[in-house]
């Protein structure tokens, strides 16, 4: 459990890297983008069978899968943002 979440912390933060600005929340949000980026890349990777059933995703997947979820967080908060602006 520790390891999937210090695996998570630096997924999210490559991640985040290759998408520079500015984020809400810390560290932890960071995290859990990188625990979930990794679940998207084997769940994708399964349907099109790049992985076998319990097979883990690889690193790169899961930094793409936790970008994939870095833009739709970012637009959901924004989009929230340009709502409370209105």
């Amino acid at each position: 459990m520790i390891w999937t979440l210090i695996v998570g912390l630096v997924i999210g933060a490559i991640a985040k890297l290759f998408m520079p600005g500015r984020d809400p929340g810390g560290f932890i949000i960071t995290m859990l983008i990188g625990v979930a980026g990794s679940f998207l890349a084997n769940f994708l990777g399964t349907q099109m069978g790049m992985y076998r059933s319990g097979e883990p995703a690889g690193f790169i997947a899961s930094v793409l899968g936790a970008i994939i979820l870095l833009v739709i967080y970012r637009a959901i908060s924004g989009r929230n943002k340009s709502i409370a602006h209105h």
